[in-house]
C-alpha cells in the first residue's frame, strides 16, 4: 500500500482502471463514510431516545409521554440525514442527458 497526502492509502498497483481515476477513489470513499456516519447517528437515536422512554416509564407511565418530542424532533434530522447518504443528487450522467434534452426543445 502507498500513502497519498490528499486520498489517504491506495493499492500499490494503480495501473488497475480502478484506481486510476484519483477523483473517483476521493468519490466512492466519501459515500463509504457518509454510511459509516449515518450508521452511527441511527444507533445513537435509537439509544439515547430508548434510554428517555425507560426514564420516563421509570417516572410512571400515566405521565404525558414526553420522549415523544425528541423522538419526532431527531428523528426528523435523522430523516434528512438518512436522504442525503441513501438518495444523492443526479449523476453526471443524468446531468448530460438533461443537457441534451434541454438543447434540443
Amino acid at each position: 500500500m502507498t500513502q497519498d497526502a490528499l486520498h489517504g492509502p491506495y493499492p500499490d498497483d494503480v495501473r488497475h482502471p480502478d484506481y486510476a481515476d484519483p477523483d473517483l477513489r476521493a468519490r466512492a470513499r466519501k459515500r463509504l463514510e457518509d454510511r459509516r456516519s449515518l450508521g452511527a447517528h441511527a444507533l445513537a437515536y435509537v439509544l439515547v431516545n430508548a434510554f428517555l422512554v425507560v426514564i420516563w416509564s421509570l417516572n410512571g407511565t400515566d405521565q404525558f409521554f414526553w420522549p415523544v418530542f425528541p423522538i419526532l424532533g431527531w428523528g426528523i434530522g435523522l430523516a434528512f440525514n438518512a436522504w442525503d447518504v441513501l438518495f444523492p443528487g443526479p449523476s453526471e450522467d443524468r446531468i448530460r442527458a438533461e443537457m441534451d434534452r434541454l438543447r434540443g426543445a
